[in-house]
């Protein structure tokens, strides 16, 4: 099977499963098996390590090799071209961004990662299709509302993925579903440093309570 290919289904997969991004923004090396193990028991297998954390590419190897295919690794906040190589080097299987940048989404391509770059506007969010994107992070969601969400839905071909990010809580979860979002990348309302795994599993089972109870609504 081409590589592109089984990562694209490996990704939809984890996905389809549980249409949540962990974002582990600042967790260090030594926790990183811990709470992975805590995201997967609650649900959460897709994770996210932002490059402005402690040892992101040694965190993203160790959380790859005790997780294994159980779940889908990657990292965020990738800004160039040399960090998007650094995380394809370092075994990242998704390459997530605040933006979108040409130079990282050449890379992403190449090395035939999952991109999901940042986008606020329809003209972003064609752009960044047009270069490749597999999905689009609407960045920041605090800015982007569910009826802004909407409107954009209704322009963006129906294959696209839509992810709000920033300000997403348990509550506003059903309104972005039923607004179109596909799913949603969770940051500090999940995990912060210092969050020992058993606060972590206990978030975390109330973000997956909130996209199952809303399960019907979800546009996957």
């Amino acid at each position: 099977m081409d590589p592109m290919t089984s990562l694209s289904d490996t990704w939809h997969s984890h996905f389809s499963r549980m249409p949540l991004v962990a974002i582990l923004r600042g967790i260090s090396t030594n926790e990183a098996a811990s709470v992975g193990e805590a995201l997967l028991q609650s649900g959460i297998s897709i994770m996210e390590v932002p490059l402005n954390s402690p040892q992101p590419f040694d965190t993203i190897a160790r959380l790859k090799h005790e997780l294994g295919d159980s779940a889908f690794v990657g990292a965020g906040t990738v800004l160039t071209q040399h960090e998007a190589e650094a995380c394809a080097e370092a075994g990242s299987q998704i390459i997530i961004a605040p933006n979108c940048n040409p130079a990282v989404a050449s890379v992403a391509k190449e090395q035939q990662l999952i991109y999901c770059p940042g986008v606020a506007t329809a003209t972003e969010a064609f752009q960044a299709l047009d270069l490749g994107a597999h999905a689009l992070k609407l960045f920041p969601g605090e800015m982007i509302s569910p009826e802004v969400t909407k409107a954009l839905r209704a322009v963006l071909p129906a294959q696209a993925q839509v992810l709000p990010v920033g300000g997403i809580n348990e509550n506003n979860i059903p309104h972005y579903l039923a607004a179109g979002a596909n799913g949603f990348g969770i940051g500090s309302a999940l995990y912060k440093p210092g969050k020992m795994a058993e606060q972590v599993a206990a978030s975390a089972s109330r973000f997956v309570a909130a996209i199952n109870a809303s399960d019907p609504l979800i546009t996957c």
